[in-house]
C-alpha cells in the first residue's frame, strides 16, 4: 500500500466524518425549534419516547446528536431520566440507517449521479440566504456519498484481497475463538472512541469486508465495539454538567454494554441468523457483496432486539444509574452557579439557546425575589432581622453581577457556532434581557442602601410617605410580575401593551411623589434630607420600571420607546408627551430617536450625520439647529438633551436633578 494510497484512504474518512456533521448541523437548524418540541413534548410513555429517538436520529443522521440533545434536556430538566432513556434506545435503533447508507459501497453503483447535482443546486442555495440551511445540507449529503465513493475506489485500488500478507494477517485469526471476537470488540471500541465518529470506523469495516479481507466474524465484532465507543460523545459532553445529565450519558452506556454482554453469549448463533437473513453464508466466501449487507442487518437487528429486551426494565436502569451515581451532598451548590446551563453540553447550539432562555426565566425569578425582599424591608422594624435581610439583598446583587456575567459568556460562546437566523437573533435578544436584569437588581440594592440610610437617621417617614411607597412598590411588582410572564410565555400569545400601561402608571406616580415632596419639604412637615431619601427610593422604583419595560421590549421587540411620559413609537414613526403629540419632522424624529435608544450614551455630531443624513452632505451648523428646533418641541425633556462641547450630545437623565 502506498502513501498516496493511505492519504486517499484517510481524507476519504475525513470527508464522510465532515460531510456527516454537515448534514447533522444542517438539519437540526432545519428543525430547529420543531426538534426541540418533539424531544421535549413525544415522551408520553416509553414507546413514543422510543420512536421518537428513532425517528430524530434517522431525521439528522447522527445517535450522538440526539444523544447530546437529550442529556442537554436532561440536565435543563425538561425531561426526567425515565423519558431520556427510551428517546436514548430509540437513537440506537435510528442510527442503523447510517451503515444501510454505507453498505452501497458493496455495489458498483455510480453515486456521482447524485452527488454533482447536489453540489450545483447546494451552491445556488447557500448563495441564496433565504435557503442556505437547505444548501448546507446538500453540500453534506453531496459530501457523504463522494466520500463513500472515493472509498470504494481506494478498496478497489489497495486490492486488499490479493495481498498476501494482509489476508495471512486475518487468517491468523482464529474466528471460532471467543478471544478474537473480543478482541476486535475492544479494537472497535477503541477507534470509535479515538474518531469519537462510528460512521467512520463503520466504513472502514465495510470496506475490509467488502473485499472479503476481513470475515463476517471479526467485522460484526467491530460493529459491537462501535456501538460501545459511539457513548463517548454523550459521556465526554456530559462530564462537565450535572448529575442528572451524566446520569442519562451513564445509562447509554450501560445500555449498550448489556447489549453487547448478550450478543457475546448467543454470538455464534445469532451471527449465522442474521446471515442466512440476506442470503449469505457465515463460513463461505461466495456473494462477498452480501457482506455489508449482512453487517447493516446485524447492526439493526441487534440494536431493535436490544431496545426490545430492555425497554421495560426503565425504571430499573434508572434505579441503576442513581446507585452508581448519586447526587453530591459534600458541599453545597454555590449561589451563584447557573442552575440550566451547564458548560460541558455546548455540542447542540440550538439545544443551547434553549437552555440559555431558561437560565434567562431563572435570573428573571432571581430579580423578582430580590424586589420582593426589598419590599418587605420597608417595613422591618427588628435591626437583627433588618440587617440580615440587607445582607441578603447584598448578596443577590452580586449574584446577579456574576448570573449575568456567566450568561453573557455563554450566549458569546453559542453564538460563534452556526446558527440560524432565527437563533442568532434569540441569541441578540436575550444579550439585552440579562444586562436589563442585571440593572433590575442594581435598582433593588439601590433602594436597599437607602431604607438603611433611613434607618441609621433620626427621622423617620411619614404615614403618608410609607403609605405612597407601598402603593409605587405594588405597581413595581405588578410591573415584574407582567414581565415574567413575557419573559416565560410564547412571543406569539402576548402583547406589549399591558406593560406599558404599567409603566405610564409609574411614570404618573413618580411625578405626583416628587410634586408632594418638594411641597411637603416647603412647609417643613420633614426635612429636606429625608425628602431627598424619599425621592432616592421612588426614583429607583421608576428606573426599575424602565429596566422592565426594556426586558418586555427586547422579548417582544422594541417598538416604542419611553422615558417618563416622553414616547416614541417607531412604527408609526409619532413622539408624544403623555397623550399629547410633538408633531416632529422626520429629521427630528430620527434625531430624538437615536439619543435615546442610546441613551447615558454621547454620540458625536460625525455620528449624528452618518446616520440620520445618510448619503447627503451636511455641517455640524446642521446638526446644532436641528438639536435646537427638536428642544423646543420637547417642553419639559428639553434639558435631557445635553450638549458636550467640541463632540456632540447626550440622552441624560437627569431625575437626581428633577
Amino acid at each position: 500500500m502506498t502513501i498516496e494510497l493511505i492519504l486517499r484512504l484517510l481524507g476519504s474518512l475525513a470527508l464522510l466524518i465532515y460531510g456527516m456533521k454537515m448534514m447533522s448541523d444542517a438539519l437540526q437548524k432545519m428543525a430547529g425549534p420543531g426538534l426541540r418540541y418533539v424531544l421535549g413534548r413525544m415522551t408520553g410513555n416509553r414507546l413514543s419516547g422510543m420512536l421518537t429517538g428513532t425517528l430524530v436520529t434517522c431525521a439528522v443522521q447522527s445517535s450522538s446528536a440526539t444523544t447530546v440533545m437529550t442529556v442537554s434536556f436532561v440536565s435543563a430538566e425538561l425531561l426526567t431520566l425515565a423519558q431520556a432513556i427510551p428517546i436514548i434506545m430509540g437513537a440506537n435503533i435510528g442510527t442503523t440507517l447510517t451503515a444501510w447508507i454505507m453498505s452501497l459501497m458493496g455495489y458498483d453503483l455510480d453515486l456521482t449521479l447524485v452527488v454533482f447535482p447536489a453540489f450545483l443546486v447546494g451552491m445556488v442555495l447557500i448563495y441564496m440566504k433565504r435557503y442556505r440551511v437547505t444548501g448546507d445540507f446538500l453540500f453534506g449529503l453531496a459530501f457523504l456519498f463522494l466520500s463513500l465513493v472515493m472509498l470504494s475506489s481506494v478498496g478497489k485500488e489497495i486490492n486488499l484481497a490479493h495481498n498476501a500478507s494482509v489476508v495471512n494477517f486475518f487468517a491468523s485469526f482464529d474466528t471460532s475463538s471467543y478471544l478474537t471476537i473480543i478482541a476486535f470488540l475492544l479494537i472497535g471500541t477503541v477507534l470509535t472512541c479515538v474518531m469519537q465518529s462510528s460512521s467512520a470506523v463503520m466504513a472502514i469495516t465495510i470496506l475490509l469486508c467488502s473485499t472479503g479481507v476481513l470475515p463476517i466474524h471479526m467485522g460484526i465484532a467491530l460493529v459491537l465495539g462501535e456501538n460501545i465507543g459511539t457513548t463517548a460523545t454523550a459521556n465526554l459532553a456530559a462530564l462537565g454538567a450535572g448529575t442528572a445529565a451524566r446520569r442519562a450519558a451513564l445509562a447509554h452506556l450501560l445500555f449498550n454494554v448489556f447489549g453487547v454482554l448478550w450478543a457475546l453469549v448467543v454470538f455464534y448463533p445469532f451471527v449465522d441468523a442474521v446471515c442466512n437473513l440476506v442470503g449469505y453464508s457465515a463460513d463461505g466466501t461466495q456473494r462477498v457483496e452480501r457482506l455489508p449487507i449482512a453487517l447493516a442487518m446485524f447492526h439493526t437487528c441487534f440494536n431493535v432486539l436490544n431496545t426490545a429486551l430492555l425497554i421495560g426494565f426503565v425504571p430499573q436502569m434508572e434505579r441503576i444509574v442513581c446507585r452508581l451515581l448519586p447526587e453530591r451532598t459534600t458541599h453545597t451548590k454555590p449561589p451563584t452557579t447557573l442552575h440550566f446551563i451547564n458548560g460541558g453540553v455546548m455540542q447542540t447550539p440550538e439545544i443551547a439557546i434553549l437552555q440559555a432562555q431558561k437560565e434567562v426565566e431563572h435570573f428573571a425569578e432571581r430579580m423578582h425575589r430580590m424586589f420582593g425582599m426589598a419590599r418587605v424591608l420597608l417595613d422591618e422594624k427588628d435591626a437583627n432581622e433588618f440587617e440580615r435581610q440587607h445582607e441578603r439583598i447584598a448578596k443577590y446583587e452580586t449574584i446577579a453581577d456574576n448570573m449575568v456575567v456567566e450568561i453573557t459568556k455563554y450566549l458569546e460562546q453559542v453564538g460563534n457556532e452556526h446558527l440560524s437566523d432565527d437563533s442568532k437573533e434569540k441569541v441578540r435578544i436575550m444579550l439585552r434581557q440579562v444586562g436589563e436584569l442585571e440593572s433590575i437588581g442594581d435598582a433593588c440594592f439601590k433602594m436597599a442602601r437607602s431604607m438603611a440610610r433611613l434607618r441609621e437617621g433620626r427621622e423617620d417617614f411619614t404615614a403618608q410617605q410609607y403609605a405612597r411607597l407601598h402603593e409605587m412598590f405594588r405597581l413595581v411588582n405588578e410591573a415584574l410580575s407582567q414581565m415574567m410572564v413575557v419573559v416565560s410565555g410564547r412571543r406569539g400569545d402576548l402583547t406589549i401593551e399591558h406593560s406599558l400601561e404599567i409603566e405610564r402608571d409609574i411614570n404618573a406616580l413618580r411625578d405626583e411623589l416628587r410634586t408632594e415632596t418638594a411641597n411637603g419639604v416647603g412647609s417643613q412637615q420633614y426635612s429636606y434630607a429625608l425628602g431627598e431619601l424619599f425621592v432616592d427610593i421612588t426614583s429607583n422604583s421608576e428606573k426599575l420600571g424602565d429596566y422592565v419595560m426594556n426586558v418586555v421590549e427586547a422579548r417582544l421587540g422594541k417598538h416604542i420607546l419611553s422615558y417618563r411620559n416622553l414616547q416614541i413609537n417607531l412604527d408609526r414613526k409619532t413622539a408624544t408627551i403623555g397623550s399629547e403629540p410633538l408633531g416632529l419632522t422626520r429629521t427630528e424624529f430620527e434625531l430624538l430617536h437615536l439619543l435615546m435608544a442610546n441613551r447615558g450614551q454621547v454620540l458625536s455630531r460625525q455620528h449624528l450625520m452618518d446616520t440620520v443624513w445618510t448619503g447627503v452632505v451636511v455641517s455640524d451648523r446642521t446638526v446644532n439647529v436641528n438639536i435646537t428646533r427638536l428642544r423646543k418641541k420637547l417642553g419639559p425633556y428639553a434639558q435631557n438633551i445635553v450638549s458636550r462641547a467640541g463632540f456632540g450630545y447626550v440622552f441624560e437623565d437627569i431625575a437626581a436633578e428633577s
